[in-house]
């Protein structure tokens, strides 16, 4: 550990700490979601990977890596529910519902496999 210093105000020694910056890239869905259950249910993890610098990062990987599921499993999804392109110029209606099931199915596997584990 690096050694602190302090800056005396009246008669109080305060530490000199400073935060890492902000990321520049802002946070998606999937990362705040996963920043809202480790911080609800996994506390000290939280506060851990908060003071330790890898918890922003932790959060832009999940998120990414998410997405990236995401985009994998929903043209698989929607095949095996019959959510065709010939289903979509047909019948509009039908197939934004099955699509909007199948994101919902695939949002359901991401929050098991990779939010609240």
């Amino acid at each position: 550990m690096s050694s602190l210093t302090y800056s005396q105000n009246g008669d109080y020694l305060i530490p000199n700490l400073v935060l890492d910056p902000a990321p520049a890239k802002p946070l998606g869905k999937y990362g705040r979601m996963r920043k809202a259950y480790l911080k609800e249910r996994r506390p000290l993890i939280y506060n851990q990977m908060l003071l330790s610098g890898s918890l922003f990062p932790h959060l832009q990987e999940v998120d990414e890596t998410a997405h990236q599921r995401l985009e994998q499993m929903m043209p698989q999804l929607a095949k095996e529910a019959g959510a065709t392109e010939e289903l979509k110029t047909r019948n509009p209606m039908q197939w934004v519902g099955l699509m909007n099931t199948c994101k919902a199915q695939a949002e359901e596997i991401l929050m098991a496999e990779l939010i609240n584990s």
